[in-house]
């Protein structure tokens, strides 16, 4: 018999990325090609066909070979009906994406948000590769979130488990009003656009810093910084990473993983980012929810999303 293949779409606002995996969640083989939005929801949905075709065309495998297609969204999802119900950077709304796409690939389909997949890729062929309770952080322009708990995605009652960023965390003093509506969210602080907004904080109070003579910051300018010496910056990211530590306990508390993943773009910092949040979990944690815990970076990069969206058919 044939060795079976997934493959894994990354819907992207910009890019559609496609990847191959076979069943021990190795990526053999990938493709990418615009998603070009600004045509309409129709022309998203052929690309995505049109993709998934030719990365089968351009491999050594046959399509009879393909057990399943899988689909990671940023936005909001009905996993069970397999409904986009919206997903602003991608312009597509209601969309029965599955229905629609098992009728033009004759393949089963299923579909995820974009930071459970990356979740479910670190945890299938990343850093969390043979590990069953794991949670993953995905901190970039935002904060994502994705729990696996025995090796599977925990979607929660409605499908929205994992909302990690939207954890209120900041105390109300300290706290601003996040994109979702809500007060002193971890997306807040945390998050490269939350980090860049501190900075241009402190050079708005006046804070001496040499951000103060940065055109257009961005996080990394900040975490540059900080390795630097500079002490605005400093702050600034060891408030990040309290924050990050903070949420890391409380989720510790409840769910008590073995391993936390960070990725992301902010988790690029490296270890002046990491070796905070360490410290202060463990001063948030209670020592036996620590033993044998660890908090390490995310290792497939990009890849986490195509890898993720080809493993809903193995580990959803």
């Amino acid at each position: 018999m044939s060795e079976k293949i997934y493959i894994g779409v990354d819907l992207g606002g910009t890019a559609i990325k496609v990847g191959i995996c076979n069943e021990e969640g190795q990526l053999l083989h990938t493709y990418e090609g615009p998603t070009e939005t600004e045509k309409g929801s129709d022309t998203v949905v052929n690309n995505i066909e049109k993709y998934v075709r030719l990365i089968v065309e351009q491999s050594p495998f046959d399509w009879e070979q393909v057990a399943g297609v899988g689909a990671g969204v940023a936005g909001f999802t009905n996993v069970r009906e397999g409904i986009i119900i919206f997903a602003p950077n991608v312009g597509l709304k209601d969309l029965h994406i599955r229905e629609i796409l098992e009728e033009r690939l004759g393949k089963p389909i299923k579909i995820d948000n974009d930071a459970n997949v990356a979740a479910l890729g670190e945890a299938w062929g990343g850093a969390g590769k043979g590990i069953d309770n794991c949670v993953c952080y995905t901190l970039g322009t935002g904060v994502g979130g994705g729990i696996i708990i025995n090796g599977k995605i925990y979607q929660g009652f409605s499908g929205f488990a994992g909302e990690l960023g939207h954890v209120s965390v900041v105390p109300d003093l300290e706290a601003i009003q996040c994109g979702c509506g809500q007060m002193g969210c971890l997306e807040t602080v945390s998050s490269a656009t939350g980090i860049i907004r501190m900075a241009k904080d402190a050079v708005a109070r006046g804070d001496r810093t040499s951000l103060a003579l940065v055109e257009n910051i961005m996080a990394k300018d900040v975490f540059d910084a900080a390795k630097e010496g500079d002490e605005a910056a400093i702050r600034i990211v060891n408030r990040a990473a309290f924050y990050i530590g903070k949420s890391l306990a409380a989720v510790a508390a409840v769910l008590n993983p073995e391993v936390f993943i960070i990725g992301g773009g902010v988790s690029k910092a490296g270890d002046i980012l990491f070796d905070e949040i360490r410290s202060v979990f463990a001063k948030l944690t209670p020592a036996p929810i620590q033993e044998g815990l660890k908090i390490v970076p995310a290792t497939l990069g990009n890849d986490a999303g195509m890898v993720g969206a080809a493993g809903l058919f193995i580990r959803s």
